[in-house]
């Protein structure tokens, strides 16, 4: 099984790394995520900060990340740490080299209304002291689309980057997602959509209708006792299919496992578990290669 795990994984793209520099502890660094990305065949990762654009991280690690065969890519979160809907925040993003846009992920109504239940999670997510986040939403109070959304879209469509529905509720991201296919975008994410989203299997399936790629994190059914059963996982598989679903680790943090070995386990079980290595790969491979554009 280790030398079918390795088959599979070579050329995997993931698409959620939290490594460092970051607000928030985390047990490597960019550069350290790739060397051990590269050490399991990956051929790129995208690392993501909820707190700031993680473009200037990747370039200012340049030196030491050119020996390393992996890419790194970064993106930028429209919290409110950058200034919400911020299409200049977009702008410069992506001139600089950003393959992602994050929707409001940390400043989500759904992500605070989460926070706000839950006092461990309030906490985890203002790390050093620094302020709680504000609300940033897509729409205004009769319910329309922000006139920043669909300038946000377009400027991700012009650049060809991947959009993400970040941690906004099935409303919002539906919304969202709608105005997206009418622009033509062909790049979307929606991440974890059991996880601070609560979108059920109707809204998944509707997600899918408008094109959008349905990630789900290794970190979530690598660990049953904090998260998921793995048979969540097959079920999420089965109800979509391979060709709409993606895995990124969404790890790096102190505390949980490297993204790696997580990797690996949950490629394992997906095995053990009747997945073909074929289904797999595309999954963590093809979809998240033609997501971010790297054969285009």
């Amino acid at each position: 099984m280790p030398d079918a795990i390795d088959q599979v994984l070579h050329g995997a793209v993931d698409l959620h790394c939290h490594s460092g520099p970051s607000p928030m502890p985390r047990r490597i660094d960019h550069v350290e995520a790739a060397r051990q990305a590269e050490a399991a065949g990956f051929r790129a990762i995208l690392v993501k900060c909820h707190y700031h654009s993680t473009v200037f991280d990747v370039l200012a690690m340049r030196n030491e990340l050119a020996p390393i065969s992996t890419q790194v890519f970064g993106g930028v979160a429209l919290n409110s740490q950058v200034g919400g809907l911020n299409p200049h925040a977009v702008d410069l993003n992506l001139k600089m080299g950003g393959r992602m846009i994050w929707f409001p992920t940390i400043s989500s109504g759904a992500h605070l209304d989460n926070s706000e239940r839950d006092p461990h999670v309030r906490e985890h997510f203002v790390p050093r002291g620094i302020r709680q986040s504000d609300l940033v939403d897509i729409l205004d109070d009769r319910g329309e689309l922000r006139p920043e959304v669909p300038e946000i879209l377009d400027l991700a469509k012009e650049a060809g980057a991947l959009v993400s529905a970040g941690h906004m509720a099935p409303d919002r991201t539906l919304a969202m997602l709608t105005e997206a296919h009418r622009r033509g975008l062909t790049r979307l994410i929606v991440s974890h959509p059991n996880y601070v989203l609560n979108a059920g299997t109707g809204d998944v399936q509707k997600f899918v209708a408008l094109g959008a790629v349905i990630e789900h994190c290794v970190i979530m059914y690598d660990d049953e006792e904090r998260f998921f059963p793995f048979q969540t996982l097959l079920d999420w598989i089965d109800l979509i299919g391979p060709e709409h679903t993606s895995l990124g680790s969404d790890l790096g943090q102190v505390g949980n496992p490297l993204p790696m070995d997580a990797f690996r386990r949950v490629v394992g079980r997906l095995l053990d578990s009747g997945i073909s290595e074929r289904d797999v790969r595309t999954m963590i491979v093809d979809n998240p290669t033609r997501l971010l554009g790297l054969d285009s």
